[in-house]
């Protein structure tokens, strides 16, 4: 799977990019604020990703930071959101302000979001006040493997259960492995062969 891509931007668009890796141009979908965090055109930049397969079609969705890309996965939880809503929300909205909103219970502020409505920003509510995969790093998540669980979860692995293994094994693999990167592949491989276990 795809975890991030970097390259150089070619176009920016409100809601579009075009990233070139090596002689390859991509398109993704991104947010308004994305779009605006992104350096301008001819930079390079790295842009998380999530890969949204359908019978029909292929997206591929873009984020300038992994929290971004931690509330996308979540509002896709909701019943009734899909990936180009939950993209909506994004650009109405910073992952803080939402974080806020969503901890007030504040239906007002989440219903002026454009195409939301009051009874879509109720149901966010019910469904991931408490729940939010942002929150739950901010509380403690190790930030260098939130990657490897984002991972997990493109992969189709539940991202509450990836978070639990992740968490375990890293104080034991930490104490076996020096290098960072060999460290974080046989952390990443490990929650493959646990979470495939568990299935």
């Amino acid at each position: 799977m795809i975890n991030s891509l970097r390259g150089t931007i070619t176009y920016k668009g409100s809601t579009e990019i075009h990233l070139e890796n090596r002689d390859v141009e991509w398109r993704l979908t991104v947010s308004e604020r994305t779009a605006r965090d992104l350096p301008a055109v001819g930079n390079e930049a790295r842009v998380y990703t999530h890969l949204h397969h359908r019978d029909d079609q292929m997206v591929l969705f873009g984020f300038a930071r992994v929290e971004e890309r931690f509330l996308f996965h979540d509002l896709l939880r909701v019943s009734g959101i899909g990936p180009k809503q939950a993209i909506r929300i994004l650009s109405g909205m910073s992952v803080d302000e939402f974080v806020k909103s969503l901890d007030s219970d504040d239906v007002d502020s989440l219903s002026r979001i454009p195409g939301l409505g009051r009874k879509t920003a109720q149901k966010i509510i019910l469904t991931l006040r408490g729940r939010l995969t942002v929150q739950q790093e901010d509380e403690g998540e190790a930030k260098p493997f939130a990657e490897i669980v984002s991972a997990l979860a493109d992969m189709g692995f539940d991202r509450p259960s990836a978070a639990r293994i992740v968490s375990s094994l890293i104080p034991e693999i930490s104490a076996e492995f020096e290098d960072p990167a060999s460290r974080e592949k046989e952390i990443f491989r490990r929650a493959i062969v646990a979470l495939s276990s568990n299935q």
